[in-house]
C-alpha cells in the first residue's frame, strides 16, 4: 500500500489536537487563522498583459477561546480532554 502523500483535517479535529498539545481541560475553544494582504502585478500566462492582483498569505493558524459553540467549528476541551483526576486518571477511563 502506498504512503499517503496527503493528510487532512476537518476544524474540529484541529483544534483537537491543538487543544490537547496545549493541555487545554476547559472551555470552548476553535480554529483562529491570520491572513495578510498584499498586492503585486503579475501575468496570468504568458503572452498576457500584467494586472494586479491580491496575495493573502496564510501567516498563523492557532486557537481561539468562543462563548459559545459553532457548529462545524468549536470543541468542548473538558470533552476532547478531559482533566486528570486526583488519582491521574482522566474521565475518559
Amino acid at each position: 500500500m502506498a504512503e499517503p502523500r496527503q493528510i487532512t483535517f476537518s476544524y474540529e479535529e484541529l483544534a483537537s489536537i491543538l487543544i490537547k498539545d496545549q493541555a487545554i481541560h476547559e472551555g470552548l475553544w476553535g480554529i483562529y487563522v491570520e491572513f495578510g494582504i498584499g498586492g503585486a502585478n503579475i501575468s496570468p500566462a504568458e503572452g498576457i498583459d500584467v494586472v494586479p492582483a491580491a496575495i493573502v498569505p496564510l501567516q498563523r493558524i492557532g486557537l481561539q477561546k468562543f462563548d459559545d459553540t459553532v457548529p462545524g467549528l468549536t470543541v468542548d476541551a473538558a470533552e476532547v480532554n478531559p482533566a486528570p483526576t486526583a488519582s491521574g486518571v482522566t474521565g475518559d477511563e
